[in-house]
């Protein structure tokens, strides 16, 4: 049976085979654990280095700035829990925390749980393209304002935030800023610096490389609680023997994200372009200009489109509204920017990514032409 055409990199990537062939000796001859002085501790220590600089590399960071940990949930959980707990027993008795209403729930749900630990958040809205505006950003901020979290690209619509605008704004005030940038990276160049941001989200089953493999950037200077309390890996950060396989399979797709970037930005946006052409007289969801170069999501006027993806078995795509039992439950991204119930129903996400190829762009779209 032929596989569906995967149009749904912006859920997961496949493990690419080089960074499979990386990470296959560290799970056979080299299982040492690295706290261990001897050989087998020391070969995949080194490993553990060499990983940590290729993850930094690829977002313009040092080495000692990268935290490994368990997944991206994770990770975002530790820079919004470390930042509040931290501010916590500095002796803040009620820290504030301000994010946006379309982040990925590693960030919502997250912001809703510290509301039982006496602490505030606010929810900033976003306009007809999913943006924040930094004003909003700046009338947010209150004297016990610890963090601003907002997500560096939105995995459903694509669209880009402004987040260097808000992290000028939020250092204005000396708050820490934090970014989940699963989405852009490998898509987009990515620079600590030029963003300013203090914490960042590095995800690896959105970088092809395997499902729980993550680190966090921690600019060097910020305290953070840690989250998983236990011995002092990671330099006391992040508790918990490495697992050298995935680190090593996070660090080696870094280094391919890194080489291949300036080949691979332009062709997905070419790839994403040519889907959207295509396409026809469909309605964009999303910037035109600020969003990733390989991410499309529009609404079929007059369909649902869990319905029109159900009757095209042959492509894996996504819809962030859900059909059951005849009744559309809306994306909640959608409808936080505005788009109306008729359209956010008809919305439909494509997501190209590095296997995808012309061929398989032009099949696609001759299955949903036969569909409308």
């Amino acid at each position: 049976m032929t596989k569906p055409i995967y149009l749904d990199y912006n859920a997961t990537t496949p493990i690419d085979p080089a960074v499979r062939a990386a990470m296959l000796p560290f799970l056979d001859e080299h299982f040492g654990n690295p706290s261990s002085a001897h050989s087998y501790g020391k070969a995949t220590a080194a490993a553990v280095t060499i990983a940590r600089a290729e993850v930094a590399s690829l977002i313009g960071a040092q080495p000692d700035e990268i935290v490994f940990a368990g997944g991206g949930s994770e990770v975002s959980n530790h820079a919004i829990k470390g930042a509040v707990l931290w501010t916590k027993f500095a002796g803040r008795a009620r820290p504030h925390v301000i994010t946006c209403a379309i982040e990925h729930p590693a960030t919502l749900v997250t912001c809703e749980a510290i509301r039982r630990w006496d602490c505030d958040v606010t929810f900033l809205p976003v306009d007809g393209f999913g943006r924040v505006d930094p004003d909003a950003v700046r009338k947010a901020i209150t004297a016990n304002t610890a963090l601003v979290s907002i997500m560096h690209s939105n995995n459903e619509v694509g669209t880009l935030q402004p987040v260097a605008a808000i992290a000028a704004i939020a250092h204005e005030h000396g708050l820490l800023v934090h970014t989940d940038a699963a989405q852009s990276l490998g898509k987009l160049p990515m620079n600590v610096e030029t963003l300013g941001v203090d914490l960042l989200t590095i995800v690896g089953h959105k970088l092809y490389a395997p499902k729980g493999s993550a680190a966090l950037y921690i600019r060097r200077g910020v305290n953070l609680e840690p989250l998983i309390h236990g011995a002092g890996h990671e330099s006391g950060r992040r508790a918990g023997t490495e697992n050298v396989p995935y680190i090593v399979g996070l660090g080696a797709a870094c280094r391919i994200a890194t080489s291949n970037l300036p080949v691979e930005e332009p062709r997905l946006r070419r790839l994403r372009d040519q889907l959207h052409a295509g396409l026809g007289d469909v309605v964009l969801n999303g910037h035109r200009t600020e969003q990733l170069p390989n991410t499309l999501n529009v609404s079929f006027a007059g369909r649902i489109g869990a319905e029109l993806l159900a009757a095209i078995p042959e492509i894996a795509a996504s819809t962030g509204s859900a059909c059951h039992e005849g009744r559309v439950k809306l994306s909640r991204v959608l409808l936080a920017m505005g788009v109306s119930p008729e359209a956010g129903q008809g919305a439909v996400r494509f997501s190209v990514g590095r296997f995808t190829t012309e061929d398989e762009v032009e099949r696609a779209l001759k299955l949903v032409r036969a569909q409308l």
